[in-house]
């Protein structure tokens, strides 16, 4: 009897702890205990960081702007945020989510929440669970604030100069000198370069933040076998500044092993993810990095001879202020024009179009969808600029060349016609070649009149090679209705 009454207490006994274990805190079993390394900076040092660095990102990089895309990106991430461990939550913090319209197999984030995944990256996960594993490995960067604490490690850079380190990192990326001086400012083992130490850390505090959202973690090794494998034969872009620390597929599964998934949060229906996918497929292939840096700047141009000086686009933070200028079908210009005055002109306007801000240099006019980040793909563009030459031909020879240098994929496709510019004698080329946004024929009519006072005016007429002739007409009227203030 009391062997019976002994089995049965053992049984007893085993099924307590049996319920104990599974009523543990989530992934509380036996995982690593990552510990967040010694910083000197506060975590408002992360977030003027993170926040400065991030304008400079949403200057120069083909931020995608798709409302379907954005939002699911966001859920996921928002998702991955909430599950991050109350030891690593600071409440400056504010995580965001962009998506970077390149091919290139890449994501990072900055201090105190900005994240930016490729659409490449996208694109190469096989589900949900692999894209939230990379996404939950750059937020385990933030929230340890490996940025700032690697700058006290290395005890090289004041605070004042972390901001150009990771300036020069995100930019250099980008194609290095090509878009932004700030990548010649050298970046070594400081910033977004992570030492080894600090990937396993994310490696591991990713893991962990994947099973409290309800992700497989063993998902993020699977993806990082597929970067390896995808990344050619340069190597992954993504690599570069998140090296391997040594078997990190080995020890990723280990830690997966040791954690529970979050039974309330789990997901395996990868339909919206596969739905994405098939979204992000419709567009045009996606340029590299080092494409969107050999391209040069669009219209207007931003810097060189002919400045626009800079701030002429609609804030790239606010999703409502700009188009995806990814060269979709865009509506057909409006029968009905109205009429928009700056200090330069006034002129007639297809009335779904909208003014793309400007100054006393430049501004443009494009329909929804046809503007963005890197310029517009159709509509037009007005400038006035300095020249060297007083004569019309010689001025608007410098004004094409001038385009020409900065748009390196146009090529001058006609000679020079003569026109007028609200009764002036007016010199108009065509300028012919494949957009860097579209990947589709460009066609840009240039007409350049001079304004007697060592300044040319000049009108930029843009368009898909394919639409041209639906756009002709809406040009010519544009032209025609085109008034220069009497100052001129």
């Amino acid at each position: 009897m009391s062997n019976i009454r002994s089995r049965s207490v053992r049984r007893l006994s085993a099924l307590v702890l049996a319920f104990a274990l599974l009523a543990m805190p989530l992934a509380a079993l036996a995982q690593t205990q990552v510990v967040a390394p010694k910083n000197k900076y506060s975590t408002s040092d992360d977030v003027r960081l993170g926040q400065q660095a991030a304008q400079q990102v949403y200057q120069q990089m083909p931020v995608l702007r798709d409302t379907y895309v954005r939002d699911y990106v966001n859920s996921v991430g928002r998702r991955l945020a909430a599950a991050i461990p109350p030891e690593y939550q600071h409440p400056e913090f504010h995580y965001t989510f962009d998506v970077i319209d390149a091919r290139d197999i890449n994501a990072f984030s900055l201090p105190g929440g900005p994240m930016f995944v490729n659409r490449g990256m996208i694109e190469a996960a096989d589900t949900e669970g692999m894209m939230a594993g990379v996404m939950a490995h750059e937020m385990s960067h933030v929230a340890l604030r490996h940025v700032t604490a690697q700058a006290t490690e290395t005890q090289k850079f004041q605070i004042g100069s972390v901001l150009g380190q990771i300036a020069g990192a995100v930019i250099g990326g980008v194609g290095g000198a090509a878009i932004s001086g700030a990548s010649q400012i050298g970046f070594g083992a400081g910033a977004l370069k992570y030492s080894r130490g600090y990937e396993k850390q994310a490696d591991l505090l990713g893991s962990q933040i994947m099973a409290r959202a309800g992700y497989d973690p063993r998902d993020l090794a699977k993806m990082f076998q597929k970067i390896e494998r995808e990344g050619g034969a340069g190597g992954p872009e993504w690599l570069s500044d998140h090296p391997n620390p040594g078997n990190r597929y080995q020890y990723i599964m280990q830690e997966a092993a040791m954690l529970r998934v979050n039974p309330n949060a789990a997901t395996r229906d990868t339909r919206e993810f596969l739905a994405v996918k098939e979204h992000l497929s419709t567009y045009p292939r996606a340029r590299t990095m080092e494409e969107i840096a050999r391209s040069g700047q669009r219209y207007p141009n931003q810097g060189g001879q002919y400045p626009n000086q800079g701030g002429q686009y609609p804030d790239r933070r606010n999703p409502n202020d700009y188009g995806t200028a990814r060269g979709e079908r865009v509506a057909y210009p409006s029968t009905s024009y109205v009429t928009q005055r700056t200090n330069l002109f006034s002129v007639a306007i297809p009335s779904n179009w909208q003014g793309l801000g400007g100054d006393q240099a430049s501004v443009s006019y494009a329909p929804e969808g046809g503007y963005g980040s890197q310029g517009i793909t159709h509509g037009v563009m007005f400038s006035v600029v300095q020249s060297n030459y007083n004569d019309l031909q010689s001025a608007s020879q410098e004004v094409v060349q001038g385009l020409l240098q900065s748009n390196n994929y146009l090529r001058q496709a006609t000679g020079y016609q003569r026109t007028t510019v609200d009764g002036r004698d007016a010199l108009a080329a065509t300028l012919t070649g494949r957009s860097p946004i579209t990947g589709r024929d460009e066609r840009v009519t240039v007409v350049a009149t001079t304004l007697g006072n060592g300044q040319v005016f000049y009108m930029a007429a843009v368009s898909p090679q394919t639409e041209y002739a639906t756009y002709q007409r809406t040009f010519n009227d544009i032209l025609r209705s085109l008034r220069l203030n009497s100052r001129y």
